[in-house]
């Protein structure tokens, strides 16, 4: 594993590039929040089944510099990275939050993405049928900001989270992570009582959340805002996993997007959560980038 800083237009973008750094290239789009230290937890699945898998901090998270971002411009850096890298073709997988961020990326570069691996992400608010509806009064005055201020909008998406994520800043380095327990004590009781889980989860949010906030702020104006296109254009093969115990991302989501998804696989776990990667990365891995 080695990492090292990339400059897009005029910011740095920092990247971590590890796995079999010889093997099949997996770009990987992390949670909200979340870093590029993320998969770290699957290194050694990775390594063994020659699977490279190339992450990066989204503006504002970890150690890129902060700016204003939406779905299409991340899937603009990730053509710069992996340009840099030399890397042609390559599957994409995303977490949570970066579920939409994998897609985006797929229908911008048709041609160099060949498969999508989604854990638990959202589908589009404005496209799916009571998705809106679900929003919060905060979130819905954070809405109405766009598409002409985001800048306004993500100050006012952080605004309604403001006690959460300064709860969460503010505990960032505790190893205990209590944080832990707010968020997943009820949907993954299983990943929260695994000590590896757990340590990594932490290493990732702690890096997550090194600048503050604002990230989480300018992922909720790219994928709770319009997505910038349209699900229907992403031609490659899409896998889908979700949790029937998810209380982050409803399992509804995953049906919608496999019914909008021109070519999609939805694999549903019932008596599962929303952090399904950190016991399923395997199969995962097989379904995204070995069985091509």
């Amino acid at each position: 594993m080695h990492e090292f800083e990339i400059t897009v237009g005029d910011r740095s973008v920092v990247v971590r590039d590890s796995g079999n750094t010889d093997g099949v290239p997996l770009v990987y789009f992390h949670g909200t929040p979340g870093s590029r230290l993320e998969p770290g937890f699957g290194d050694d699945i990775a390594e063994r089944m020659g699977v490279r898998v190339i992450s990066f901090d989204r503006p504002g998270y970890g150690r890129s510099d902060a700016a204003a971002s939406t779905l299409g411009s991340v899937a603009l850096d990730v053509e710069v990275i992996v340009d840099k890298l030399g890397v042609d073709r390559f599957a994409a997988f995303g977490w949570s939050g970066g579920g939409p961020f994998a897609l985006a990326t797929a229908a911008a570069l048709t041609g160099r993405v060949t498969r999508v691996g989604v854990s638990g992400g959202p589908a589009p608010v404005q496209a799916m049928p009571g998705a809106r509806e679900a929003l919060t009064e905060n979130d819905l005055r954070a809405l109405s900001y766009l598409p002409d201020e985001p800048a306004r909008a993500a100050e006012q998406f952080a605004a309604g989270n403001r006690a959460l994520l300064e709860a969460m800043v503010a505990v960032k380095d505790d190893q205990q992570a209590p944080w832990i327990e707010w968020m997943w004590a009820e949907s993954d009781p299983e990943v929260v009582n695994d000590p590896a889980a757990r340590k990594a989860l932490f290493v990732s949010f702690r890096e997550a959340l090194r600048q503050g906030h604002m990230g989480i702020a300018w992922d909720n104006v790219a994928f709770v805002g319009p997505w910038g296109f349209d699900v229907g254009d992403v031609s490659a093969p899409v896998h889908l996993w979700y949790g029937g115990r998810d209380e982050m991302t409803p399992p509804a989501a995953g049906e919608w997007l496999a019914q909008h998804l021109p070519n999609a696989e939805l694999v549903f776990y019932d008596g599962e959560g929303h952090l399904l990667p950190l016991r399923h990365w395997k199969e995962m891995l097989q379904a995204v980038v070995i069985d091509r």
